[in-house]
């Protein structure tokens, strides 16, 4: 194995954190005062864009014309350390894991080292890979996925996708990748058959990364 990609928000660190709060606030208050929709309209389409582009961001793009840019600044503008600490644990993990790690996420850059940050691990990763590498298509779309392989000049079959959210590992399956979820028991649901492994927190991973160290692949 040669790479493992890691999803950022409620994957890097527990859900309950709940530093999505924060950016959810934020995207509701973009989508009424910036972008102009009535506030009685913004769940809907929130839910709309999320079941048919991934993500808000594309369906603003597309439908109401938003700077893609200015929604980053504007909703990852948030107190990131009001919510995170740094994870000795996690640190420890990723040191010792022997594989090279990235961040592959639907949120920016500059929020995803923000969060690296609180977690006291940015400087264990080589790399992020960002809302920006497919012209703003977020995962589960397979472009990104596809630009990060560029990136990388390796296969899928070479990579792990570390993941919260089971659409972006079907995904990540479709290109060979090993797949790993990282949720609370029982939140999976029934159909997993693109999972290979399963854990209750990211900590949790050092002995799949053993294994994947010692050239075993099979989750």
């Amino acid at each position: 194995m040669k790479a493992v990609l890691f999803d950022l928000d409620n994957t890097l660190y527990a859900p309950d954190c709940d530093l999505f709060s924060l950016i959810d606030v934020r995207i509701n208050r973009y989508m009424e005062e910036i972008a102009g929709i009535a506030l009685a309209d913004v769940d809907g389409l929130r839910r709309r864009y999320w079941h048919d582009y991934g993500a808000t961001l594309l369906g603003l793009i597309r439908h109401h014309e938003v700077d893609p840019e200015d929604y980053l600044d504007y909703v990852h503008d948030v107190d990131v350390a009001s919510r995170l600490v740094p994870d000795p644990a996690l640190r420890a993990v990723l040191r010792d894991s022997g594989i090279p790690s990235y961040v592959f996420t639907n949120g920016s850059r500059g929020h995803a080292d923000r969060v690296l940050g609180a977690l006291g691990i940015a400087d264990l990763f080589v790399d992020v890979f960002d809302i920006r590498i497919a012209g703003y298509q977020p995962k589960p779309n397979p472009d990104p996925y596809q630009q990060v392989l560029g990136r990388l000049a390796l296969q899928g079959e070479d990579c792990v996708m570390v993941e919260d959210q089971l659409q972006n590992l079907q995904t990540a399956k479709t290109f060979g990748m090993t797949t790993v979820l990282v949720a609370p028991e029982g939140q999976a649901g029934s159909d997993v058959s693109w999972v290979d492994s399963h854990l209750q927190a990211v900590g949790d991973i050092a002995p799949l990364l053993s294994r994947w160290r010692a050239g075993f692949i099979d989750g």
